[in-house]
């Protein structure tokens, strides 16, 4: 996605990529069943999801499970994932830049009037040996409560949030594949219309990959296929068996890798979420912008509207296990979502 910031930076974003203002109304095209879709009086939330690469701020007001007013949201890259897989521990200065990226959240989140701030971390601070100190120091400087969801729940998270904003797809032939590239892992959600039928994370991230597999120059042919056999093979080897055979009939890509790439195919200057939802790659169209970005430096990638600052690196890795994705399931479109955990957090605090 799109704000100019670099890990620990300000988000004040710069004139040669500015994020569009949130739609005023979000509303999901599925009603959750059993579920009154209004309130007698909205109610103001505020979710920050943690992840492994990127810390979201999303402040709405809610009229219904279904339906909300987006008051506010942000986004910015801190990397706390960086260097964990080497030393296993979340590093001083990343976890440092991340802490103090969610205390001025959810102190924004507070001033806005939020009732209630949902602050949950996924793969970085679970797999961490520190995390636990991590998140004791975080609740401290906060005064809120830090969840740390199971790679299993945050699957579930994600899968609301995506159907929530692209809606179930009944008539389609066959399943629904989500998946959700993060810093540190990748969650893959088969589903049945709303209902998952088997999910895993899986620790594939983009900011190890990354550090394993570096392209600060144009990109080497031979250097990028060893990236991705790497990637196909652990997909190969790590997803469960339904996902692996499955049928499907609709993938969908969420997260900022997905986003970035659909940006990029709409020539956006400006990152527009309502033309980035629901948006298709092609299967030819993702590999012309793996051509575009694998021929540049990471500087020039860096320099291209709406590529968000700390990204410029991560980008072909991320690439990667689009292709991968895509490849094993034989799929020649792609579906992105701007819409997934962070989403999908709201949902289940306003249910």
């Amino acid at each position: 996605m799109c704000p100019t910031t670099s890990a620990g930076s300000s988000s004040t974003t710069s004139g040669r990529c500015r994020r569009s203002k949130p739609p005023l109304h979000a509303t999901p095209r599925r009603k959750p069943a059993g579920r009154s879709s209004l309130r007698l009086t909205p109610v103001r939330l505020a979710t920050i999801d943690l992840g492994s690469n990127t810390v979201r701020l999303l402040v709405a007001d809610v009229v219904g499970a279904g339906r909300w007013h987006v008051v506010e949201a942000d986004q910015r890259v801190t990397r706390l994932g960086e260097g964990l897989a080497a030393s296993g521990r979340l590093g001083e200065a990343p976890a440092a830049r991340t802490a103090a990226t969610v205390a001025e959240y959810a102190a924004r989140a507070r001033r806005a009037g939020a009732e209630r701030v949902a602050i949950v971390a996924t793969s970085a601070v679970r797999e961490a040996a520190n995390g636990a100190d991590f998140v004791a120091a975080l609740e401290r400087a906060t005064g809120e409560t830090v969840t740390v969801v199971s790679g299993e729940r945050e699957a579930a998270l994600t899968l609301a949030g995506v159907l929530g904003g692209i809606g179930e797809a009944p008539h389609a032939e066959g399943d629904t594949l989500v998946f959700d590239i993060g810093g540190g892992s990748t969650e893959y959600v088969l589903a049945r219309g709303a209902t998952a039928v088997a999910a895993i994370s899986l620790r594939l991230g983009v900011v190890d990959l990354t550090e394993r597999h570096p392209f600060p120059g144009p990109v080497e042919p031979a250097r990028f296929r060893a990236l991705h056999e790497e990637v196909a093979s652990r997909l190969a080897s790590e997803l469960p068996a339904p996902i692996r055979t499955a049928r499907v009939g609709r993938l969908i890509g969420t997260a900022g890798t997905a986003t970035t790439l659909a940006a990029l195919d709409l020539g956006l200057r400006a990152y527009d979420a309502v033309r980035v939802q629901g948006h298709v790659l092609t299967r030819r169209a993702v590999d012309t912008l793996l051509a575009r970005l694998g021929a540049l430096t990471v500087g020039e990638r860096a320099a291209l509207p709406c590529l968000e600052a700390g990204r410029a690196d991560l980008i072909v890795p991320g690439t990667a296990i689009v292709v991968a994705t895509m490849d094993l399931v034989g799929a020649e479109r792609l579906v992105v979502s701007d819409w997934g955990l962070r989403e999908g957090i709201l949902m289940s605090l306003a249910s």
